[in-house]
């Protein structure tokens, strides 16, 4: 994807923390703003994280910490030291966003949090995630993406319509996600309210409220009704069990066909495939569809229709393979989607097409590497990876010296004193 000026080109961004705040600050540098990442003289603890390339664990090899740090600077500095702090500050002052993802209370019991900071830039847009926000009654406690899910919520809705399978946690750091995905959404809204008042804001982002949202109606239901949600294969969850909604195709690929049509257009385009095709003998009384009315009722009529077609499509199934019933389903208007394992996605045409996979430069490799491209499409704003992800401390000097305007003496003492 040919880089581009993105709608946050012009805003400087300062990120402290791990790695509940690299997907929020991902989404605004891949979008142009300029992104300085402050990491401790010993890296960032993601950095550790593999898996590694080539299977050779090094501070600059983490695939983790390469793909949540594209278009960052990277300055080394111990903020917990006095001169640190000072440092921290001044980075701060120029900025227009700090996030913050360090243990609650962090920065606030070090001198450096949005009271203080804010004096010098009262503009400034400071978002703090955290696993339970910055004054919760749980805001001491430790968590991790399994925990962060099981005791959010979603896990409960996640797995198999056989329960004595137990739940299954959802993969790609979806607890990191969700925050940084709430934390984006709402700093864009304190820049809107910013170009109307001129002020900043503090925005307390607790990840596990953002993971309870997730559970869509679990949540709602038992508040509501006192319901229990119950995990199914391939579908929503839901207090009242619900047709099957997957198939397997007959070169053993599954494909999630959800509630197969939604609308009268989409019935008829199915029953006439499935017509063409030769899957059932009589589909004439099983043209026009159940009422809005009868399928959230549960009127016979809609149980009978949903079926006639589930049974039909899982035949029709065993006549093409995934990619086969796949593409067919979606030529036609219907939302089916193949199940694909991370490999097969992005080797797909559909996703390559749309330029889903992007080639980022790594010289100090001396290689290029796919990357996964932006999460949405715009039609006019620009996304682009401009640089690849720093090496530990790489801009500590561009920054200090070239930014804040310290000396290289001064830099050269700092160096031996471990504060950078």
């Amino acid at each position: 994807m040919a880089a581009g000026l993105g709608p946050m080109t012009g805003l400087k961004v300062v990120e402290v923390g791990h790695e509940l705040g690299a997907w929020c600050t991902k989404l605004l540098g891949d979008m142009g703003a300029e992104v300085t990442k402050v990491e401790p003289p010993e890296g960032d603890r993601t950095r550790t994280y593999p898996p590694f390339l080539k299977g050779e664990a090094d501070k600059d090899k983490s695939l983790f910490y390469w793909y949540y740090n594209t278009n960052k600077k990277s300055v080394s500095l111990d903020i917990d030291s006095d001169k640190g702090k000072d440092i921290f500050k001044a980075l701060v002052a120029t900025a227009d966003i700090l996030v913050d993802a360090l243990p609650a209370e962090t920065l606030d019991n070090l001198g450096v949090g949005y009271a203080e900071l804010s004096k010098s830039n009262p503009t400034l847009v400071m978002a703090s995630i955290t696993p339970f926000g910055q004054k919760g009654p749980y805001n001491e406690y430790v968590m991790t993406d399994m925990t962060g899910l099981a005791f959010g919520g979603p896990v409960w809705s996640t797995g198999y319509d056989d329960h004595s399978i137990p739940p299954v946690r959802g993969g790609g750091n979806q607890w990191a996600h969700t925050a940084g995905n709430w934390a984006a959404m709402a700093i864009l809204m304190a820049l809107l309210q910013r170009q109307q008042t001129g002020e900043g804001q503090f925005i307390d982002v607790n990840m596990h409220a953002a993971m309870n949202v997730m559970t869509e109606g679990g949540s709602y239901n038992w508040l509501v009704n006192q319901g229990t949600v119950q995990r199914q294969t391939g579908r929503h969850s839901s207090v009242t069990p619900t047709p099957q909604a997957q198939v397997v195709c007959k070169d053993g690929t599954y494909v999630n066909t959800g509630n197969m049509a939604r609308s009268e257009e989409q019935w008829i385009q199915l029953a006439a495939w499935l017509n063409e095709v030769g899957i059932v003998e009589d589909i004439e009384p099983y043209l026009v569809p159940p009422t809005r009315e009868e399928v959230t009722s549960g009127a016979p009529k809609a149980r009978e229709h949903r079926e006639f077609f589930a049974n039909a499509v899982a035949q029709l199934a065993q006549t093409m393979t995934g990619y086969e019933l796949f593409q067919k389903a979606q030529s036609i208007g219907l939302q089916w989607g193949i199940i694909y394992s991370p490999e097969e996605m992005i080797e797909d045409a559909h996703f390559n097409a749309r330029g889903f996979v992007v080639n980022v430069e790594h010289p100090e490799v001396g290689g290029t590497y796919r990357y996964p491209g932006a999460p949405y499409s715009f039609s006019d704003a620009k996304w682009s990876v401009r640089r690849r992800p720093p090496l530990l401390g790489e801009d500590t000097e561009d920054v200090l010296v070239g930014e804040l305007g310290l000396s290289r003496e001064e830099l050269d003492a700092l160096r031996r004193e471990g504060v950078v």
